[in-house]
């Protein structure tokens, strides 16, 4: 029993020894990090932010002489600058494919700005809303099907960027012509044009900005002006990053195929790609497989080599 004490002593003695060895290493380094805390801490401010004396969409005036007005661009503003990483996932993205939605905005005569629209409408992702609509520039089914979109299980070209872009362009076209704006025909994007055009009627105005609307789409074209304003000013709004952390877009070239498609797998293998690298570059493939019995002709990107790793 006496052995054991001693042996129990000299343990307790080891291990108390040890505790004052590592507090006494250990201090510096918790001084160091506390004070860094501190720093931080100290140094961390949220500031009120100074909105513009003007902001324009499409050519168009947003009217911040009207109180109501500036408080709700100020809300939109403050929140898409403080949700910070939100933010830089935007910027990322918008390099990415804002080349590919610009061209085509330009060749339609639609104002460049509409491409903010794409942004507040799926974060520029492959979204899918609870009410169906698909892709970045989130298209109902029938709005897809009535401008010449093929939309089913197999194919949903709704996530084809470029071919819904075109369809995008020419809603707003149309809205614009019946609303008599750009700021409506982007209200009308949200709410469809009937819905706009009876709130103009019951309301007895003709601006968007004297609409009394709901809250999604009242908030809709004050979303698109602050991130506009942001995406276009980023240090202004305290965002800061290097050229190499934004996303590429990479170059592709088409293929033709006016066949059925039995495994995309053993296809995409014939272009030194995989499956997943086939789908990434087109979504709106939606099996493994095309069926095609009309022998319809579709372009399916391949990206150019050099940008993958080459598959076995």
């Amino acid at each position: 029993m006496k052995t054991l004490k001693n042996i129990l002593a000299a343990v307790g003695l080891i291990a108390l020894s040890g505790l004052f060895i590592f507090a006494a290493q250990k201090s510096p380094s918790d001084n160091t990090i506390q004070e860094e805390q501190k720093k931080l801490i100290n140094d961390y401010n949220v500031y009120a932010l100074a909105v513009p004396d003007h902001l324009e969409f499409a050519g168009e005036a947003v009217p911040l002489e009207d109180p109501d007005v500036l408080e709700r661009m100020d809300r939109e503003l403050l929140v898409n600058t403080y949700w910070q990483s939100n933010g830089l996932l935007m910027f990322k993205r918008a390099e990415k494919y804002f080349p590919v939605i610009e061209p085509i905005l330009e060749k339609h005569g639609v104002p460049d700005d509409f491409k903010y629209l794409a942004v507040i409408e799926s974060g520029l992702t492959n979204a899918v809303s609870p009410a169906g609509a698909r892709g970045v520039w989130q298209i109902m089914k029938a709005t897809g099907r009535e401008n010449g979109l093929e939309v089913n299980d197999n194919v949903d070209e709704r996530y084809n960027l470029e071919k819904a872009t075109e369809v995008a362009c020419k809603y707003l076209l149309d809205s614009k012509e019946r609303l008599g704006s750009w700021t409506l025909a982007a209200a009308a994007y949200n709410a469809g044009n009937a819905g706009v055009s009876r709130r103009l009627k019951e309301q007895g105005v003709t601006d968007y900005y004297d609409l009394l609307l709901g809250e999604e789409t009242g908030r809709y074209l004050f979303r698109i002006v602050a991130l506009k304003e942001i995406l276009s000013n980023p240090k202004k709004y305290g965002f800061n990053f290097k050229e190499n952390d934004l996303y590429k877009n990479i170059p592709t070239y088409k293929v033709s195929v006016d066949t059925v498609v039995t495994d995309f797998s053993r296809f995409a293998k014939q272009f030194g790609i995989n499956y997943k690298i086939l789908k990434i570059h087109n979504p709106w493939l939606r099996e493994d497989h095309l069926n095609n019995a009309s022998r319809k002709q579709y372009f399916i990107e391949i990206p150019k080599e050099g940008y993958y790793p080459t598959t076995p």
